[in-house]
Parts: C-alpha cells; structure tokens; sequence
C-alpha cells in the first residue's frame, strides 16, 4: 500500500505543489491547513512521515512539533521560509528529522522525504521473544571499585527490536537517536568527532549539519535524565566530539 503522508501547511498553492510531489513518487499525501486539523488527523489515522510548516494560522510550527512528540515518534519534515541556522537547530532540537526552506524544489522534498523513511520506522517494531532479539549490555563506570560483572547493565541495546533500554526502561528514541546511541554504546570511552556520528547514524551524512549532532545529543541526554535524573553519561570533548563514559 502506498505510504501515508501527513501535509500540515495552510498556503494552498505550496500544498497542491506537495501533494502532486508526493502523488506522483507513489506516496498517498493528505492534507490539512492548520495545526488543529492537522493534530487531530495524525491522532485518527498515524502517517509514517509528517511535511510541517512553521508558520500556521493558529500555531506555531515548532509548538505543534512539541505537541506531537509529546504522543508520537514520527519523522517530522519542517518547512519554513526562514533560512537562519538557529531555526535549523531549534527544529532538530524539538524533535524535527529535517529542515527544507522555501522555495523548494518537489524533487529534492521527495528525496528527503525518501531518506528520512529509509533511516527507518520511527517505533519499535513487533516485540520479539527474548531468544530472538540480540541484547547487548553497557554497564557503565563502576563506582566505589565494584567489578561490573557484579551488576545489572546500566543500558540494553535490542537490534531486532530496535530499543535501548537505560536502567529497565525503554527510552522512547527516534531511528536517528538509537542509531546515535547505539554507535556510543558500542564502544564506550571512544571519542567519535561529529563527521564520524553523521556518517554512522545518518542515512545522508553529507546532507546533515556539524550542529545536528549537537542537538540530537542534547535530545538524548534529556530522555536519558528523564527516566534516571542523576545520570549524565555522555562526555562532551571540546573542538573533538562526543563519547560515552567508560567502566
């Protein structure tokens, strides 16, 4: 079946524009002019993708973004007639995959569209019994001496499942996050640079910005904090990049 795609944007012309776009790559767009609209048609019938504008009648772009992250993963593609950095940044920092300013070419909104869907669902799949998922474990830095085959894993990584669970809890990740996770989790005490993280966690590297890193680590340090408060396992290293606190 085609793949559904939520339009939220309220100029009519750029929306005909989108839904022959979309149409016509084999996607099944719909479309709906204000925030609202466009929140209650997420929550009746969920999209894999959702085409944001910022400036809405009612809403504003980002403020809508919150509100749907507050209940979805789903990959969110902001459009903006602003072009400043800092509202490239805000977006991915609330929770946006994607940024395409206007004028746009439909050509270069279906390839985004088409990279962020190949990067993955945004929910984890079906669970899988526990003797068919492949569980990885990082037990992070031991305190007071103790050896950490004496503990229970600070984290779990669930490949099949695609999950990450910190401290038992499953942490509710985009694809992007648990790709950027799982690269940190995998070889704790390493310092990736930010072009090393791009290209293992990002479908398009070359298409993505130094401070997109920066803001999807920020986004994963607050869902970390949000489920063990006390834990701040990700280093940042001036001028170099990040890495994950070792044992």
């Amino acid at each position: 079946m085609p793949t559904p795609i939520l339009i939220i944007e309220d100029e009519p012309a750029i929306a005909d524009t989108l839904l022959y776009a979309l149409n016509a790559e084999g996607f099944a767009p719909a479309w709906r002019a204000n925030g609202a609209d466009g929140l209650a048609s997420l929550r009746e019938t969920p999209p894999a993708l959702v085409v944001l504008d910022v400036g809405l009648p009612d809403i504003n772009g980002f403020e809508l973004c919150k509100q749907i992250r507050a209940e979805s993963s789903v990959p969110v593609l902001f459009l903006t007639a602003r072009n400043s950095e800092i509202d490239r940044v805000v977006g991915l920092e609330i929770g946006g995959d994607d940024y395409l300013t206007k004028p746009f070419s439909p050509r270069e909104l279906t390839a985004r569209v088409k990279a962020i869907l190949r990067r993955g669902p945004a929910l984890p799949p079906p669970p899988a019994t526990p003797s068919q998922s492949n569980h990885n474990g990082y037990f992070g830095p031991t305190a007071g001496g103790a050896s950490s085959t004496a503990r229970e894993p600070v984290a779990n990584v669930d490949d099949l499942r695609c999950r990450i669970s910190w401290r038992g809890q499953p942490l509710d990740l985009t694809a992007t996050e648990f790709r950027l996770l799982k690269t940190l989790l995998e070889q704790p005490g390493r310092v990736f640079t930010r072009e090393q993280l791009l290209a293992s966690a990002w479908t398009e590297p070359e298409a993505s910005l130094d401070r997109t890193v920066d803001a999807h680590i920020k986004t994963l340090r607050a869902k970390i904090r949000a489920v063990s408060p006390s834990d701040d396992p990700i280093q940042t290293h001036r001028g170099l990049g990040y890495s994950l606190k070792d044992c």
